[in-house]
């Protein structure tokens, strides 16, 4: 026999079924994870009207965001998943939404809904190149203007494309193409662990 629900638990799991009922064709996925929070994963064509009913609707009240990011999966059909982090001040509740976005599509902005967004879409544009429309100040905010590529995708290389260095003789910083100093080598470690 299961034991009874706590208070606790309860509002949790209500909000769980409220998500899922309410607005079906918008979620995909709602999880309630051991460390209290709950997990949605959400159709990318619709993260601007599911904010606002996060936002708007008085059982949740999720009043916060406190970050996003992405994060790469070069093999999948659709490589990054965008991850929002959340939290309901009303209910003591976190709330972690998700996203699906392929390479080269783009993504509604938040920062409408969340003036906090802003700053953090930014970053996400900058490292992985996932693009949020509707985006008052979109360019980079980590890496240099010049900066070709977006390092945080598994694709880009660890050495990266160009490389900087102080020019004794010109008395300035000069950038050219990234040379490797090392090619790859056969190296045979087995001699190295023979027993005599």
């Amino acid at each position: 026999m299961s034991s009874p629900l706590t208070p606790e638990k309860q509002i949790p799991y209500s909000l769980i079924h409220l998500l899922v009922t309410s607005i079906p064709k918008w979620v995909n996925k709602v999880e309630y994870t051991r460390t209290g929070e709950i997990c949605i994963e959400i159709e990318s064509e619709f993260v601007r009207e599911f904010f606002t009913y996060l936002r708007d609707h008085s059982n949740l009240q999720v009043a916060v965001l406190i970050d996003v990011t992405a994060v790469d999966y070069p093999k999948r059909e659709k490589r990054f998943e965008v991850v929002y982090h959340l939290l309901s001040v009303a209910f003591n509740q976190r709330f972690r939404v998700k996203t699906l976005v392929g390479d080269g599509e783009s993504l509604s902005s938040v920062q409408n809904i969340y003036r906090s967004a802003g700053w953090f879409e930014r970053e996400v544009w900058d490292l992985f190149g996932i693009y949020f429309f509707d985006h008052t100040d979109l360019r980079r905010i980590l890496t240099d203007y010049g900066f070709h590529g977006h390092p945080m995708r598994k694709d880009f290389p660890l050495t990266g494309f160009v490389q900087v260095y102080y020019d004794e003789e010109e008395k300035r910083v000069q950038m050219e193409p990234t040379e490797v100093s090392q090619d790859f080598r056969y190296f045979s470690f087995e001699d190295a662990w023979k027993m005599d």
